[in-house]
This record gives structure tokens, sequence and C-alpha cells, in this order.
């Protein structure tokens, strides 16, 4: 099917725009809600109607029937690739890379619509690989293949708005329109309220302990398609293939490296916020990092046995080293930032991570010259310092530009000594294109 945007969604908006004439049109077989993105009727986007349709809908705390039918929409598998393919990533078990996908784009495509229609869609196993985690540990992902990819995209692309008409403002993480400077700036906000203890809290290897049955249970008091629900715990259930190990069943956990995790995530841990709220809690959290902000340690110690009780009902455990109670007078830690009672300054292992990935641009040994170097390291310097620009860095952002041109100087030079590399000019390496954190604060540097 080939259809772009659904019946009602069409309908209300041309309510809301009785004046227009622009009204699309649409397939018959295309109802109630689609993953209809960026078409326009009656002179609105229709993700815009989209979104607004669901809000609406939420007033009635309606179930959503037959969605399978906008998961296997032509343009929603379109609009699952192109972002896989934006988003790009390692092949899974398959070895089959972007490119190789992409050679047979619409075979792909059609193959993907066809046995998503026929309910005979089966996933994959995950392929596993561990990144190192700052304590030294390793984290495991699940990398889906390719093809898995776009049909949890596609997935996404539907259910995704019907939960975030539900979820708490309180919740941050990989959410549209939301945001790690909102979350630290609600944090601030509600510190300054009078809430000066928080409950620093660390859930115990979420996304490996995320119970199958209760998750289903959650997404199926909004969706009662049992095709979708049977595609959601296919992904859950999908075998894990390690080297060396062989394959595996997955009883519990949501693999993190899959597309739909992080949604599922969320529509876990709603219950939490909803729980807490109705207690009375001010939260901030972002994916399963949260704090629990209090206006006393009395407080704050309640809270930590409401948080326990909770979460035991969703069979998740506190970490007992890593849940503590603080005061913003000696610092708390979220989302890469120290959090004060007055300011806010990038946490100790963000700056050494910052440096580490300098060292790594600018090593003495690369076999390239000057302004490739300085090429390698602009994106470093942009990303690190807008995401951290929102605290108060002045003096660190000129100390670490500093440090910054003295690498670049030993790298000129070739030497490990930076106090004789001083003949070239601050000037010379602008020129050449290298960008400076301070300039992130001030654009006219």
């Amino acid at each position: 099917m080939k259809g772009s945007c659904f019946g009602e969604i069409s309908q209300w908006v041309k309510q809301m725009h009785e004046s227009s004439r622009s009204a699309a049109k649409v397939s018959s077989g295309e109802r109630r809600y689609a993953g209809c993105r960026k078409d326009l009727v009656g002179g609105l986007c229709i993700e815009t109607a989209c979104w607004g349709l669901v809000r609406k809908e939420r007033k009635k705390k309606r179930k959503w029937h037959s969605l399978i039918d906008k998961v296997w929409n032509w343009k929603n598998l379109n609009e699952a690739w192109e972002k896989v393919k934006q988003n790009r990533g390692a092949g899974g078990i398959d070895d089959v890379s972007i490119e190789e996908f992409e050679r047979n784009l619409e075979q792909n495509l059609n193959e993907i619509q066809r046995l998503l229609r026929q309910d005979r869609y089966v996933p994959k196993p995950v392929k596993r690989v561990y990144i190192p985690k700052p304590d030294g540990k390793q984290r495991p992902l699940g990398i889906p293949t390719i093809r898995d990819r776009v049909v949890q995209q596609a997935l996404k692309n539907v259910i995704e708005p019907i939960f975030e008409a539900e979820f708490r403002d309180s919740s941050f993480g990989y959410r549209p329109g939301k945001s790690a400077k909102q979350a630290i700036e609600q944090i601030e906000t509600v510190r300054d309220e009078g809430h000066e203890w928080v409950v620093d809290a660390d859930i115990k290897a979420f996304f490996d302990t995320v119970n199958h049955e209760k998750l289903i249970d959650a997404v199926a008091e909004r969706i009662s398609d049992g095709r979708v629900l049977r595609l959601i715990r296919a992904f859950l259930e999908a075998d894990v293939m390690e080297e060396g190990q062989g394959r595996a069943k997955n009883v519990i956990g949501t693999p993190q490296g899959g597309v739909i995790s992080p949604l599922l995530a969320k529509i876990y841990l709603h219950y939490f916020d909803k729980r807490m709220a109705e207690l009375g809690y001010e939260v901030v959290r972002y994916a399963d990092d949260f704090l629990v902000l209090c206006g006393s340690e009395e407080e704050a110690e309640e809270a930590i046995s409401h948080v326990k009780e909770i979460l035991e009902e969703l069979e998740l455990t506190l970490h007992p080293q890593k849940t503590k109670i603080k005061n913003f007078s000696e610092g708390v830690d979220f989302l890469g930032f120290t959090v004060y009672v007055s300011h806010k300054v990038p946490r100790k292992d963000a700056i050494k991570k910052y440096k580490e990935a300098v060292r790594r641009a600018t090593r003495r040994n690369l076999p390239i010259n000057l302004e490739m170097v300085i090429q390698r390291l602009n994106p470093i310097v942009i990303g690190w310092g807008n995401y951290f620009k929102i605290a108060n860095v002045n003096w660190q952002y000129k100390g670490l530009d500093g440090w910054t041109r003295m690498r670049l100087r030993a790298f000129k030079e070739k030497r490990k000594s930076y106090n004789s590399n001083r003949r070239i000019l601050n000037a010379f390496l602008k020129n050449l294109g290298l960008k400076s954190l301070s300039s992130l604060l001030n654009p006219a540097w």
C-alpha cells in the first residue's frame, strides 16, 4: 500500500481549517491514526495533526486498534529506512551493511511489507557487542540487523505518539522536544523553590532486568492490536548471538542498541513517574537515571523507601552503592554536570573524557598534516562545547582552549616539550580553521 495520510486526521484538520482549499486525498484503507509525517493538510503539517489527534484521543483513554497496517504502510517503511540510513551503524549478524541493504532497497522493503502483512515477520538474533563503561566495566549492546532496525523504526513511528501523549513532564530522555539541557534547567527550577536535598538514584542493570510480561501489559494498556503486541514481543525475545558463545535465548531485558529499546524503557518507567507524582514528589528522570528533589533530608529518606517499593512492583532494584542522599551544597552529579546551590559546571570526568578525545585526535604519530588534525578535532570541540555551554564555564573553556593549542603546537613540532613550541601563533591555528570552546560562548571571538 503506497498511500500517505489517513482519513480521521484529514477530517480533523479540515474541521480546524474549514477555509482551506488544500485538503489532502486519503486512501480508504488508511484510517484513524497513521505514521504520516510531513505532508500538508489544510496548511498544517500532518505530523503536527497526528500528534494533535493523539492528544485529543488521550482524554478518552482510548485503546488503539488496527495499527499494524500503519506499520507496514509503504510511506512509513520508506521513512523508517531513511532514519536508519541517517543513523548509520554497523550491520547485525547477517553482516548486511547500510550500503548493501540500499542496493536492493525496494526489494527489501517489499519483503518486509509482505511478511508484516502476513503476520510472518520474525526478527533475526541480535549481535552482542561490548563497549567500555566509565567504571571500567563493559556495557552489553544488542545490535539488530538493518532489516530489523527498519521494522523497529517503522513500529516506533506509529506507536510513539500514542505514548508520548501520556508521558509525564518529569521524563526527559530520548523524547521529541525534550533534552538534557531542559532536564538540568528543571533541576535548577525545583532546587530554587526550596528543594535542596536530592535522592541521587541508580537502577541496577535496568535494561537487563526489564520484565517482558509487565512491559507488554504496559503497552497493552493503550494498544489492543494483537499483531503489534506480538511484533514487540518478538523483538524483546529475539535470541542473542555472541562471538564464541553461540546463540542464547533472551527471556528478560530489552537489549540496548535496538531502535525501539529507548521507547520501551520509557513505557516501562512511566508507571514509576506516575506513582511518584501521585505521592507528591518532584522527579527529574532521563532514561533510567533520575533524581528525586526534596525539601529536607528526612523527606529524602522517606522518598528512598517509596522509590524502592515502586521499583519492586516493576521487578527493578536500586543500586545500593550508587544511590545516595545529597545536598546541592556538596554538588549533585547528573547528565555530565555537577549542580550546586547557585551554579553548575561540567563534571570532572566529563572534562577528563574531553581531554582524552583531544589527545586521540592530536597524537603526534598521526600520518596527517596539521590542517587535517584540526578537521578531526573541530567536531569534538563543537559537540562538547555546545553541550556544556549552559554551565558556568568561562574560565574552564579558556583553560581548555589553551591546553588544546598547546597540543597542536606539540603536534606541529613533533616534540614532547610544549614550552619550546611557541612559534605557531594562535592566529595561525585560527586561520587553519581551529574552533575554540570560548567562541561558542561569544561568537565574536
